[in-house]
């Protein structure tokens, strides 16, 4: 039997048997449990050196297998108990290939190629399990996926937003005609 079990028959007998009754008080004593843990122990735990901000930076050619790889690290580092603040997706980057013939100038054949990228940030990733984490990471990497991970900084992130060409050509216009108005009406 469970202890619930026992304490919930334990009181129904205190309330029933009137010499019992007495009891009471120590019966609803008696459901109040729970470990005490002293202020000392948490004092004991080694000091564990912690990363700042990181980004997983992964990019490829083939958007299905970066995808599915960006999913792969998001659940690896929640299964390692690893904090996952963000993840997100940058536009793609297009690159025109040209192949020319041997010994000319024509082209022989074009390529049209894009470079999809996706970041996983980690935040307070401590410095035992980094190793291990990128480890694993690593050795899950497909081909023509390349990894790479580094401090996050402010630049990366302007470059997951995708800037507004009719509000940037308006603010231009806006300007060109003397500015905003300062006058309120």
């Amino acid at each position: 039997m469970s202890l619930n079990i026992l304490l919930r028959q334990f009181q129904r007998q205190c309330t029933t048997i009137p010499s019992f009754r007495r009891l009471l008080p120590t019966c609803e004593m008696l459901r109040q449990y729970g470990i005490y843990e002293p202020d000392y122990l948490e004092k004991l735990k080694p000091n564990i050196p912690l990363y700042d901000t990181l980004n997983v930076q992964i990019k490829g050619y083939d958007y299905p297998v970066i995808e599915h790889y960006q999913k792969f690290v998001h659940h690896v580092a929640e299964s390692m108990g690893i904090d996952v603040e963000d993840s997100w997706a940058i536009p793609p980057q297009h690159l025109n290939i040209q192949k020319y013939k041997p010994q000319s100038t024509l082209v022989e054949a074009e390529y049209k190629l894009y470079v999809y990228e996706r970041n996983v940030q980690v935040v307070d990733l401590p410095s035992t399990v980094a190793p291990v984490f990128l480890e694993v990471i690593q050795a899950a990497l497909p081909e023509g996926v390349s990894l790479s991970v580094h401090e996050h900084t402010q630049e990366h992130e302007e470059l997951r937003y995708i800037p507004d060409s009719q509000l940037l050509e308006l603010k231009t216009e806006l300007d060109t005609l003397g500015g905003p108005s300062t006058k309120r009406k």
